[in-house]
């Protein structure tokens, strides 16, 4: 039992991680209909700014400090390149932000060079909290998750209870609407970009020093971003969240899962005597093709239900 408390604990986790990265993606394509490829480029900054950020003033101040420069680099882009992109229509923006995103990860490279930083847990934090089964669980997991869920919640308050929050909702859906009430719809477009980078880099500072601060975590955890925004529904941020904990506990418990189809062969009394690709097939366990998990959730999604969970369009 302690097992799986613990299992579901590290998948609940990393859902609110992937929510924090993809939620940002999901107000930005909701909003302005923009897939950002890119988007996971902003996640990678957020953790190299916290390590340079952190070696002079410490991690909580970064903690603060990077996901606002990540704001505010986002906003930039937005106002002065995706914005004169836009009218040329979707294709040229994905074409930008692909762009984008191998510029961004070679000036790392340039900068920070081509091997990890030394960007740890701060030592604070780094003890283990409580232990189940001989099995520790670390402080800095359980600040991490409470970042993640206070992030959500207020993310949910402002875009629901505060008047920006009713504009931006009204700008996603009716921005001609909007435009004549006197609000200035293409900076609500820059600062809903701004916020979403935001978030995705509060991500990076979180997690780069868990996972690895390097230039190739953008592209390693890019591609489960897209599909966590297509399995919920793209522009729904319900969906996000709900998609992103069930791909995270799903990812998790298959991860600690070493049965394949031959031990339930074996254990419902019956042999199978095959050689070669099959023998491969069936002896391969759930932990093995636990990586290919949400990519076959995309797929299926994809031809079942295009349009998500919860969203309202068809990808």
């Amino acid at each position: 039992m302690d097992v799986i408390l613990f299992t579901l604990f590290n998948g609940l986790l990393y859902g609110m991680l992937l929510f924090m990265l993809s939620s940002g993606l999901t107000l930005i394509f909701g909003m302005m209909g923009v897939l950002n490829f890119a988007h996971a480029s902003f996640f990678m900054l957020g953790a190299y700014f916290a390590y340079q950020i952190s070696k002079y003033i410490g991690f909580i101040p970064a903690l603060f400090i990077a996901p606002l420069i990540i704001a505010f680099c986002g906003a930039m882009v937005e106002k002065y390149a995706l914005r004169r992109v836009h009218k040329f229509g979707h294709v040229a923006e994905l074409l930008f932000t692909f762009g984008l995103f191998y510029i961004i990860e070679e000036l790392v490279q340039m900068i920070w060079g081509k091997v990890p930083v030394g960007y740890h847990v701060p030592e604070y934090l780094d003890f283990t909290l409580f232990s189940m089964s001989g099995m520790g669980y670390q402080a800095y997991a359980m600040f991490t998750l409470l970042v993640s869920v206070a992030m959500c919640v207020v993310l949910v308050s402002v875009l629901t209870k505060t008047r920006a929050g009713l504009i931006i909702q009204a700008a996603l859906t009716h921005p001609e609407i909007v435009s004549s009430l006197g609000h200035n719809v293409p900076r609500v477009f820059m600062l809903v970009f701004g916020l979403g980078c935001a978030l995705a880099g509060l991500a990076g500072v979180l997690a780069g020093n868990t996972l690895g601060t390097e230039p190739s975590m953008a592209l390693s955890l890019g591609p489960i971003v897209f599909v966590v925004i297509v399995v919920g529904g793209l522009g729904s941020l319900k969906g996000a969240l709900v998609a992103s904990i069930l791909i995270g506990v799903v990812q998790t418990t298959a991860i600690s899962l070493d049965y394949s189809i031959n031990n339930f062969i074996e254990f419902i009394g019956l042999s199978v005597d095959v050689e070669s690709l099959w023998r491969i097939i069936i002896d391969l366990t759930i932990s093995q093709v636990a990586p290919i998990l949400p990519y076959l959730l995309l797929v299926l999604m994809l031809i079942f239900r295009p349009r998500g969970l919860y969203g309202n369009r068809d990808v």
